[in-house]
């Protein structure tokens, strides 16, 4: 008796023991809880691009940034590096997108000034973003990615259009989402499966800079057998850093991402002349068009981004084809390129073609109407100037479901 007691006492001071380390050893290794710093809004432009706004140094007036994951730094115009007289050194550094190779040059130690935030020790590459500011209609002073977002974490609500900034550190993510565990050295890196001739595992860029659902490379096409070789495509064009590139749009029979699973999802294929992707590495990219579907919080410290559906979740794709292409220019809305075989040459656009309104409205808005025409079947009337004469066009908006 006296021996079991002993033992039992043994036990317990064993136990009480390790509870005790174990604690110990909780409140000695662990963080403290991330604070909230800040609450940005945004906007959204077409393809689910987000536009914030900030305050660069002692300048006076807020500026356009992209939030763009799918930048490795962080980045100003030219033309706003010109016109604030911004100091910048030369580098030997390059950077790659869809249209070219460029060596860049930076404005170093700057800081960023948002509502209720304030970002220091920023440098800046700098680049032009014209072709930005031609396609979504209004300046695009910057781009912000890697550079800040691996200083916090940060959270976007597409529900209420707003970001939300808060310190590293424990953070509890909102009940019924999904986590990713991504690759990350400048740009997450995720794993997701394809279906279409054939099941197909893949990684790609996590890229809410790029106004799409998937961008794929056609090596990664055509070496995996995803397509038939009978698939039919329709030919199209995308901007990126250098300008702009002919690519091929389809659609793919499912696309899965964890456990959420989408079928008929509008994809681009180009041909990967500046291996952006590092092919056989990569795929492609997982654009904003899709990716706007989930509230994401994005954690860079622990390696991990969060996904909840949101109310965009079940929203239909965009399988709207015009083969028209408008950019807004000197103040204006011109045409710069029409498909061979397109609705847009059907309807008798030509380049140069001036855009006064359609149907009927006359905004001169070049988000809203890029959106008018995203409606598949829709039969538009589009008035243009042409050597100052007006002309109206009748444009019928086509599926890519249906070619």
């Amino acid at each position: 008796m006296l021996h079991t007691s002993i033992y039992r006492l043994f036990l317990l001071v064993i136990w009480t023991c390790f509870l005790e380390s174990k604690v110990y050893g909780q409140e000695f290794f662990s963080q403290p809880s991330a604070q909230k710093l800040a609450t940005v809004p945004f906007r959204s432009f077409s393809g689910g691009v987000m536009i914030v706004r900030a305050k660069l140094d002692q300048y006076p007036d807020s500026l356009n940034f992209i939030l763009d994951t799918g930048s490795g730094g962080i980045s100003l115009d030219s033309v706003t590096v010109d016109r604030l007289k911004i100091p910048t050194v030369a580098s030997d550094r390059t950077i790659r997108g869809i249209a070219g190779i460029k060596k860049v040059r930076f404005a170093n130690h700057h800081t960023l000034h948002f509502p209720g935030l304030r970002v220091d020790s920023l440098n800046f590459h700098i680049n032009d973003y014209e072709i930005l500011t031609s396609v979504y209609g209004e300046h695009i002073d910057g781009i912000i990615g890697y550079s800040f977002l691996s200083r916090y974490i940060v959270r976007l609500d597409y529900d209420s259009s707003k970001m939300m900034v808060y310190t590293k550190g424990l953070f509890k993510y909102p009940r019924g989402g999904y986590l990713l565990k991504p690759i990350i050295v400048n740009i997450p890196v995720i794993g997701a499966e394809l279906e279409d001739r054939r099941s197909v595992d893949g990684r790609f860029y996590f890229d809410s800079g790029a106004g799409l659902c998937l961008l794929l490379s056609d090596d990664f096409v055509l070496d995996s057998t995803l397509l038939s070789s009978r698939r039919r495509t329709v030919t199209t064009q995308a901007e990126g850093l250098g300008g702009k590139t002919q690519m091929k749009l389809t659609t793919i029979k499912a696309f899965k991402l964890g456990p959420f699973k989408f079928r008929q999802i509008p994809t681009f294929i180009f041909e990967d002349e500046y291996n952006v992707t590092s092919y056989p590495y990569l795929g492609g990219l997982i654009g904003n068009d899709l990716l706007r579907r989930f509230n994401t919080t994005f954690n860079y410290e622990k390696r991990e981004i969060h996904l909840v559906p949101n109310s965009h979740y079940r929203e239909p794709f965009d399988y709207s084809y015009t083969g028209l292409g408008f950019y807004y220019i000197d103040h204006q809305i011109v045409v710069t390129d029409i498909m061979k075989g397109s609705p847009a040459e059907a309807a008798g656009f030509v380049e140069g073609d001036v855009i006064l309104s359609i149907n009927n409205n006359l905004s001169g808005n070049i988000q809203t109407y890029k959106t008018m025409i995203q409606t598949t079947g829709e039969k538009l009337k589009v008035v243009v100037l042409r050597q100052g004469k007006p002309y109206e066009l009748k444009l019928k908006v086509e599926s890519i479901l249906k070619r």
